[in-house]
């Protein structure tokens, strides 16, 4: 009996070792990064007038499997838009009038539909370059962003519209938006697919891009001018603009502690407990 006593009491060592390291407060650690993103909120003006039919922007084809300018425009913006996977973005469509096309959105294959959709003469042939700017303007002013950025292409200067592209850039400067302005196509004349008595005819046509305009534009803004004469132009102009419009990504690391102590007090107590049980029944001591 006393050899059994002797048995059970050796249970308090234990368990009196696991209290021990329970109350130094034993804790596991991970290693834990938040990354917070700032992104750029974005608006794509562009240009849809009857001018956006030219087939010269695919130069390096030969004429009949050209595409058109918008053709072009649409497969080097689909790509940027690609790119921007933490910028909200959305597409103003200008022509003789302006019109949102898609509001600023997260969701950029709704953006990518939206662009695709977009055809020749939507918004009238001739050419409101202040109020597609405009637009782009009344559309970013409210966005949550700090940095609010438009990028418009047009191949041809203004001939319609209520706002002049340099009212337009001064309501831009004001609100802290700056604009990046491209001018696409080629210089003195473009060639056209025209419907002739004799069927569809390659026919060249003058074409004429205010520069000057949209380089006040830019500069009233601080942001850029850009001029595009081919497809590989284009790409590398969007390419520059995804650059110099990076989104701001700031990461913190800490470390996130867990309690173990709970580990060891438990089997301390089962054990202690467990010796109290056994000494207070089958082992107590005999009158």
């Amino acid at each position: 009996m006393v050899r059994a006593r002797k048995a059970v009491q050796a249970l308090r060592v234990p368990a009196l070792v696991l209290l021990a390291l329970a109350m130094a407060r034993p804790q596991l650690g991970r290693s834990e990064t938040q990354v917070t993103t700032a992104g750029v909120d974005i608006m794509l003006a562009i240009d849809a007038s009857g001018s956006m039919q030219a087939l010269d922007l695919d130069s390096d084809k030969p004429i009949r499997q050209r595409r058109n300018r918008l053709h072009v425009v649409k497969d080097v913006v689909e790509r940027f838009i690609a790119k921007r996977e933490n910028d909200a973005l959305g597409m103003v469509v200008f022509g003789a009038q302006a019109f949102t096309q898609c509001p600023l959105t997260l969701d950029h294959g709704i953006v990518a539909t939206f662009l695709e959709s977009v055809q020749i003469g939507v918004a009238g042939d001739a050419t409101a370059i202040g109020d597609g700017l405009a637009t782009a303007v009344k559309r970013l002013k409210d966005g949550p962003a700090k940095s609010k950025v438009i990028v418009l292409l047009t191949d041809g200067r203004q001939n319609a519209g209520t706002f002049t592209p340099q009212k337009a850039a001064e309501i831009a400067k004001a609100l802290g938006i700056k604009v990046y302005t491209i001018g696409a196509g080629t210089r003195g004349q473009a060639p056209f697919l025209v419907d002739t008595l004799f069927g569809p005819q390659v026919v060249p046509q003058d074409v004429d891009i205010d520069e000057a305009t949209l380089k006040e534009v830019a500069i009233l803004t601080s942001g850029a001018y850009f001029r595009a004469e081919d497809a590989a132009g284009l790409a590398r102009i969007y390419d520059q603009i995804d650059a110099l419009e990076k989104t701001e990504i700031t990461a913190k690391s800490y470390m996130e502690y867990d309690e173990r102590y709970p580990a060891f007090v438990l089997p301390a107590l089962a054990l202690l407990l467990f010796e109290v049980g056994l000494l207070g029944t089958r082992l107590r001591k005999l009158p």
